[in-house]
């Protein structure tokens, strides 16, 4: 590979496809915006990895450039901000803040959730520290003096993998379902906007629950889901249900404490004659695709795929033929197409900073997309849709009524994910 490994997620950009992320979080009192402005554009300073901008070099290859420009700090407004333009200082990152809540927002090429973390983590714990005094740190907050490590910034030779085949694999294949969804949504000229709900469920009952089905939240989820969308979906011969888990594989491939995004899909494959099966029982099948495809062998395996990918698109001559390979040859919709998808990473340490983080939610592209994040009392749940037709929900809703299971759930929300501008 020839170029900066963050640019190549810049070239799979479509305006409704754009590759872009948003962390919400609401807090307990209304934001200060210039304790939130000094604090961001000091906080940004530490990750130079971060203050960056778009370029075009000779040969067409997308190039990331320093950018000295302070990060903008912006009122949040019902609309699509600019990834790359004038009006953010052509970062990839912005700050938007309204009433109680903060949203930060950046290019999924950099940096996944893992990796935004780093950033959000430590602009809240300065903000906050500020606004109420000295709070106990995150063991892992990165705050600006402290050096970057070359672990923070490792990016792995595929060529020192080992090359071993997995022990088995799973046996799945492509769910087709809800294909015509997407395809909808993406010809469709007046189709400009899509949707989440937050849903809240207290730690204590859903873990509770979890203790007594032997499951885990992801595996848990991905079987509700199943029963969901067997609900939602009509039975056809021939087409079965599936929906697919993020996994971060980083630690398989020795880059644990990377900034930047390595995650891979565990793909779950149900039959229709299990939607009346219990969710014990579906989580259970939940839970053996996960041991079965997280073996470390399938991440050296993508790892690999994801490097070759990357070369072929630095050998073609154009920036409009890099944009066809990165496309064809994208690892990600070469995956086995599911119907959702469920992406838990597990519980954030938030340090003191909790006692005043009252939501946080990860808003990202996709279909019946779930993204789980864990505070110590709740689990919020961003539910992800492309359309105003609220039935996948519902049906969701009334799986966690049917186990007893308390939520709260918002009213629709627009996601507004940023676009990005590209040099020409």
């Amino acid at each position: 590979m020839n170029h900066n490994p963050d640019i190549y997620l810049l070239y799979e950009y479509m305006d409704k496809l754009s590759f872009t992320l948003r962390m919400k979080v609401r807090l307990d009192e209304s934001v200060d915006a210039a304790i939130l402005t000094e604090t961001a554009r000091e906080a940004f300073g530490r990750f130079p990895y971060y203050s960056v901008k778009i370029g075009l070099d000779n040969e067409q290859n997308y190039t990331l450039e320093p950018n000295d420009s302070p990060l903008a700090v912006l009122p949040e407004e019902d609309r699509r901000l600019t990834l790359g333009s004038d009006e953010v200082n052509r970062h990839l990152f912005v700050i938007t803040y309204k009433d109680d809540t903060i949203w930060f927002s950046c290019s999924h090429s950099l940096c996944g959730g893992f990796g935004a973390l780093f950033w959000v983590k430590t602009t809240l714990y300065m903000y906050l520290c500020k606004k109420y005094g000295k709070l106990d740190a995150p063991k892992d907050i990165k705050l600006p003096g402290t050096p970057i490590t070359d672990e923070e910034t490792f990016f792995p030779d595929a060529s020192s993998l080992p090359k071993d085949e997995p022990l088995v694999r799973y046996e799945g294949g492509d769910s087709n379902l809800a294909i015509l969804r997407i395809i909808k949504f993406l010809l469709n000229p007046f189709a400009k906007d899509n949707y989440y709900y937050e849903i809240d469920i207290p730690s204590k009952a859903f873990m509770d629950y979890a203790a007594r089905i032997d499951g885990s939240p992801n595996t848990i989820i991905t079987a509700m889901m199943f029963k969901a969308m067997s609900r939602f979906f009509k039975e056809k011969a021939g087409t079965f249900i599936s929906g697919r888990v993020a996994a971060d594989y980083r630690k398989d491939i020795g880059a644990d404490q990377s900034y930047r995004d390595f995650v891979r899909f565990i793909h779950v494959k149900y039959d229709w004659s299990m939607k009346d099966d219990p969710i014990s029982k579906l989580n259970m099948r939940a839970r053996g695709a996960l041991i079965t495809q997280n073996q470390p062998e399938l991440s050296y395996e993508r790892f690999r795929r994801l490097d070759e990918a990357h070369k072929i698109i630095d050998n073609q001559p154009t920036l409009k033929l890099k944009k066809k390979t990165a496309a064809k040859n994208s690892t990600f919709r070469s995956d086995p197409r599911d119907i959702y998808t469920v992406s838990y990473v597990g519980q954030t340490d938030l340090g003191g900073m909790e006692e005043h983080i009252k939501g946080f939610y990860t808003i990202t592209d996709g279909d019946l997309m779930l993204e789980l994040n864990a505070l110590k009392d709740k689990f919020c749940i961003c539910f992800q849709l492309i359309d105003k037709d609220k039935a996948p929900l519902n049906k969701f809703l009334e799986i966690l009524d049917g186990e007893n299971i308390p939520y709260t759930v918002s009213e629709r929300q627009t996601r507004y994910l940023p676009r990005i501008n590209f040099p020409s």
